[in-house]
């Protein structure tokens, strides 16, 4: 039996701001859409393009943020670069970094609803 990599999820309050966030800041598309016939929810899932993992962003009208706990930002979501430099300079730009580690060469990014994103350099062959 084997398992692979499917999508993660990010419930946020505002959708519109988070796909727009997500477009800017690294890149990902909307592939696809799901709402409920009642308005309680909109389910987007977005890609880089390029493999088969996809972030799920999910908008819950009746989402309470204020009870939602992110935890220390442990819980994260990891992305590679291929240019790690352009990128740190653009979310900088952005005012979205909220951590460098220089000595590890990595940095994290936060999203409108708080959620870490992890920046790591290009893979070395």
């Amino acid at each position: 039996m084997r398992f692979s990599f499917d999508h993660n999820n990010f419930n946020v309050v505002d959708l519109e701001r988070s796909l727009e966030f997500y477009r800017e800041a690294l890149g990902l598309q909307e592939v696809s859409r799901k709402c409920a016939a009642d308005g309680s929810y909109i389910i987007c899932f977005l890609s880089d393009g390029i493999g088969s993992h996809r972030l799920e962003l999910t908008w819950l009208r009746d989402f309470d943020k204020d009870r939602y706990d992110l935890g220390d930002e442990e819980f994260h979501l990891a992305l590679r670069t291929d240019d790690y430099e352009a990128s740190l300079a653009k979310h900088r730009a952005m005012g979205c970094v909220a951590m460098e580690n220089e000595r590890m060469g990595i940095y994290f990014i936060t999203d409108p609803d708080g959620y870490w994103i992890e920046i790591l350099p290009p893979a070395k062959s």
